[in-house]
């Protein structure tokens, strides 16, 4: 299993020492050595998780329960889901004999980390203190449940939760290699599995417990949401339905089975399950929001405006609610809306602030006032930037790898090997750059289905990648009938997205980087680049947020990095693989609509159609951010609208370089 970057990296000079000695210290009692030694090294490291919880325990320990509040309100701003530390905040409200307060933190404790022992323990107690006795049995059940699983496990799973994933696997690893098949401890890496998108080996592990243990309803449930995230929305709504039989009437599984909906196409499904999930419990903001993404994607915009308004009046910090209104393009926020966001954005923090900053940079963009719209923009950027995984260089160095290995003579070694069916057409590029217009165009014609941006050739590549990280190396060792086979097996993980349609449209952007594995496995599968001036592309995606993916979106050298390597890497593809690729450039669509489609058509193979040139007009299912452009006709407005932004953007065409003059060749 692949390991996690973020978690991988080197603690700050010393700190992990530091924490490692403290922890010895408290545990020998020594309370005034571990807050003054956390003390020094929080002056270094003041949002440091570990150093902060043994200080606010020390604290606590030594009857500074005062002090011990006033730490980990410094821990909650900077770490607000950290289980461990609502677990500390209710014993610091034990010992001020405060029942209320303290079963508050601890019930925090375990809705984030169910697998805490303590917290149980001491809920069971103020349950029964305070005469609550069905939640005090319900709490000793927690504590037996744990009881009786593997010291190990439960430790492995507290660590999981509070997003400690490496010292987890490890744990967790020794368990199986010690004792075996135990189902837990093969739950609990294919949750981790999950976390870090190793989703073939999650499946395997959670298809093995639900053998193992049939009636195991959570692993079941695990194992549905590993099929949702593997996009095999078919197989996931079968075990969602297993579930459903136990209990019809649960909230999660409704929610599942909404969410499969969707991967389907059945989006009139998912309405129907989220607006009873609505009726039942209508305080649900979450619920709203995904209620209006699901009538978003079917065009249904005045009714998703509505779920969207409600889910921010249910909870006015709500930042993805606000970014969804946003997010809509075609929507506009009145003074009053804009009032509650500024107001939102001083008293929020973490992902509901960045989605404000980039609703609040849109809301003043659309009034004209360039400088409020950029200052916005960039926080949220920033924001975004500071907890990014992106490092551009990995991305240049597997260009210049590609550039090594795909020689012309490799691929001729190469020639007739793959799956020979022609029924993809791959539109690759940046995001932002008119894919979805391409998509929109193709889709409208009878003979193409309209998918998604599908990620089955980067699962294909993460797998050729295997341990060691040497893919694109990896393609040099495939024979013919792996690349035959691999060919067969994207077709048929891709089947669940399609109809009887003999083509099918797979957006996915950044298959650009793996046009080579596309070229061997499906030698007859049409690629086009969508491709739009830079100064353009870039600034569109510096104010969008997307929803997962993309990183390198939110700095200016990141993305002017991304585009440039971008531009090399398919200027290798028309050396080696001349005629292979259709570029499409999104300016040129725009100012020749007709010829542009016919062009297209042509390179598909497919006979000219005139639906193509009113694709506004079709009424399918679109998840991208342009799905409100892409029902409407073709339109100018967009094109140089970053020249607004000029005087911000110079940093932008600086970076850019000679990119801005050569993007067409």
């Amino acid at each position: 299993m692949a390991t996690d970057p973020i978690h991988d990296l080197p603690a700050a000079p010393d700190t992990q020492a530091v924490v490692v000695a403290l922890r010895r210290a408290q545990a020998a009692g020594d309370h005034a050595a571990v807050i003054a030694g956390a003390t020094a090294r929080l002056a270094h490291v003041p949002e440091n998780r570990d150093l902060l919880l043994l200080k606010a325990a020390s604290e606590r320990l030594a009857g500074r329960t005062a002090d011990a509040l006033a730490t980990l309100d410094a821990l909650a701003a900077a770490h607000p889901d950290f289980s461990l530390m609502w677990q500390e905040r209710g014993l610091a409200h034990v010992v001020r004999k405060n029942a209320p307060a303290a079963i508050d933190a601890l019930l925090r404790a375990v809705n984030r980390n169910p697998a805490l022992p303590m917290a149980w323990r001491m809920l069971a107690g103020l349950y029964r203190m305070t005469g609550d006795a069905a939640n005090a049995a319900t709490a000793e059940a927690h504590v037996a449940a744990l009881a009786a699983l593997r010291p190990e496990v439960v430790t492995a799973t507290g660590l999981f939760a509070d997003g400690d994933l490496v010292p987890a696997e490890a744990i967790v690893r020794g368990v199986l290699q010690r004792h075996g098949d135990d189902p837990e401890a093969m739950r609990l890496l294919a949750k981790i599995g999950m976390a870090r998108d190793v989703l073939d080996d999650a499946e395997v592990l959670l298809a093995a417990v639900v053998a193992l243990l049939p009636d195991h309803h959570a692993a079941r449930a695990d194992y549905a949401q590993c099929l949702i995230l593997r996009h095999k929305y078919g197989a996931a709504a079968a075990e969602i339905e297993r579930l459903r039989a136990v209990d019809p009437g649960s909230a999660a599984y409704r929610q599942m089975a909404a969410t499969a909906a969707v991967g389907v196409g059945d989006s009139e499904a998912a309405i129907a399950l989220y607006r009873g999930l609505a009726a039942d419990d209508p305080g649900r903001s979450d619920v709203q929001l995904w209620l209006g993404h699901a009538l978003k994607t079917v065009g249904r915009t005045d009714e998703a405006v509505v779920a969207y308004r409600a889910a921010a009046d249910l909870r006015p910090g709500f930042g993805d609610a606000w970014w969804s209104l946003a997010n809509l393009k075609t929507y506009r926020f009145d003074d009053a809306a804009i009032e509650r966001m500024t107001a939102a954005v001083a008293d929020t923090a973490g992902d509901d602030r960045v989605h404000l900053h980039f609703a609040l940079g849109k809301a003043f963009e659309d009034r004209g006032d360039a400088d409020a719209a950029w200052a916005h923009y960039a926080e949220g950027n920033h924001r975004r930037a500071v907890t990014s995984r992106i490092r551009p260089e990995v991305t240049e160095k597997l260009t210049a790898a590609h550039v090594s290995l795909c020689t012309p003579a490799f691929f001729d070694r190469r020639r007739g090997w793959g799956e020979p069916r022609r029924d993809p057409i791959f539109v690759v590029g940046l995001p932002r750059s008119g894919s979805t217009l391409i998509e929109q165009i193709l889709a409208s014609h009878s003979a193409v289905e309209g998918t998604q941006e599908l990620a089955d050739i980067q699962r294909i590549a993460l797998k050729l990648q295997g341990d060691g990280g040497r893919y694109p190396a990896t393609l040099a060792d495939l024979t013919a009938a792996d690349a035959a086979a691999l060919g067969a097996q994207y077709l048929a993980d891709t089947a669940a997205y399609r109809s009887d349609k003999p083509r099918f449209v797979d957006k996915m952007p950044n298959n650009f980087r793996h046009i080579a594995l596309i070229h061997l496995i499906l030698p007859n599968a049409v690629i086009i680049d969508a491709r739009r001036e830079p100064m353009a592309c870039c600034f569109s995606n510096l104010k969008q947020l997307f929803a997962q993916g993309q990183e390198f979106t939110y700095s200016i050298d990141a993305i002017a990095r991304y585009y440039r390597t971008y531009l090399d890497v398919m200027r290798h593809w028309d050396r080696v693989l001349p005629g292979r690729v259709l570029r499409v450039i999104h300016e040129d669509v725009v100012a020749d609509l007709d010829g542009q489609v016919r062009r297209i058509l042509d390179h598909c193979g497919l006979p000219f159609e005139a639906k193509c040139l009113t694709f506004h007009e079709n009424p399918r299912s679109v998840r991208t951010p342009c799905r409100e452009q892409v029902r409407r006709p073709i339109f100018t407005d967009g094109l140089d609208q970053w020249r607004k932004f000029e005087t911000h953007l110079e940093p932008l065409k600086d970076a850019l370089g000679d990119a801005v003059a050569t993007y067409r060749d």
